[in-house]
């Protein structure tokens, strides 16, 4: 009886002290967790899939925790082994453990910009999309013109780039579909294709987004009238296969070639967009101007000079012109 009595008696001694050392080791856990760590400098760092011990190795290594174990431990204890996300995160200068395994377990991931500028082709934003290094994975072929929405994208490292293109011909239709319910009254489109078809001309006529309305509302008096639109970008995409680049000036040869774009030769509209607008010049399209210009042209200060009869057209093209020639100064009347 006492051998029993004094073995029970060293096994309730060995559980007091393991649980006194339980205590302590969580105490001094808790405090590990919410001291500040050793990162000197706001880091970046892509945590890869690869598990916990993996993750907690990383981190110690870069010096955002100081002890692996107990970050590894912590997750465990805490029932968060498993929540921890892969992904490129952005760690403060002495982030705690704790909130080291709050941000991972968020997936608060650093977002990217990618910026499509309005009025590239699709061709165009595809090799801005290849040549993106935080996106990840192939594109499908170009699809048609006039179908993506130039913005700023905020993406993961690693987005693939057939999802970023999803979500930039989703975006196109929701804002076609918004600013087409609210369109001006009496407005010369059949359909929205054919506004986006003149908003992709307002968008290559002009980077100006005050000029916008004004150039749409030329091209609305114009169809309005069943006069040409004669708009020299759609010449351009005539000549280059599409590329909206020709690097040399128009000449009157090129403004007589018979292709369905060029709008010197078709009546009405091309048959497609020439390019990819953005908000502003599908709005304009869609609530051009209250004005009756049916002309304009190169004001040579980067804007330009409208009219509303040939008369003061020709005006405002021979002083271009005199501009263009070194003859006169913008400024000059």
């Amino acid at each position: 009886m006492r051998l029993l009595a004094r073995l029970a008696g060293g096994i309730a001694a060995i559980a007091l002290l393991l649980a006194i050392a339980g205590f302590v080791g969580w105490r001094w856990l808790e405090r590990w967790l919410d001291t500040p760590g050793p990162l000197p400098a706001e880091t970046v760092l892509v945590v890869p899939r690869g598990g916990l011990e993996a993750t907690a190795g990383l981190l110690e290594e870069t010096g955002i925790v100081d002890r692996a174990w107990a970050f590894s431990l912590a997750a465990r204890l805490s029932g968060r082994e498993r929540a921890l996300k892969a992904g490129e995160y952005r760690f403060a200068a002495g982030i705690a453990p704790r909130a080291v395994l709050d941000l991972l377990e968020s997936g608060r991931v650093v977002l990217h910009r990618i910026t499509v500028p309005e009025g590239l082709t699709t061709a165009e934003v595809h090799a801005l999309l290849e040549a993106a290094e935080v996106l990840d994975g192939p594109l499908p072929e170009p699809g048609p013109e006039g179908t993506l929405l130039p913005e700023t994208w905020l993406v993961p490292r690693g987005e693939p780039r057939a999802r970023l293109l999803e979500r930039m011909r989703a975006a196109m239709r929701a804002t076609l579909e918004e600013l087409w319910a609210a369109r001006a009254p009496g407005l010369p489109y059949a359909d929205p294709a054919e506004a986006v078809i003149l908003a992709s001309l307002v968008e290559r006529e002009t980077p100006k987004k005050e000029e916008q309305p004004l150039v749409a509302a030329v091209f609305v008096n114009r169809l309005k009238r069943g006069m040409r639109l004669q708009s020299d970008p759609t010449v351009v995409y005539a000549l280059t296969g599409g590329r909206n680049s020709l690097e040399r000036p128009l000449t009157r040869k090129d403004l007589e070639i018979d292709h369905p774009f060029n709008t010197y030769r078709i009546d009405g509209l091309p048959p497609a967009p020439i390019a990819n607008p953005g908000r502003g010049a599908l709005e304009a399209a869609l609530k051009p101007a209250a004005v009756d210009y049916l002309y304009f042209v190169a004001d040579g200060s980067g804007g330009h000079a409208f009219a509303r009869t040939l008369a003061e057209h020709n005006r405002n093209v021979a002083r271009w012109r005199r501009i263009r020639d070194g003859r006169a100064a913008p400024e000059d009347g």
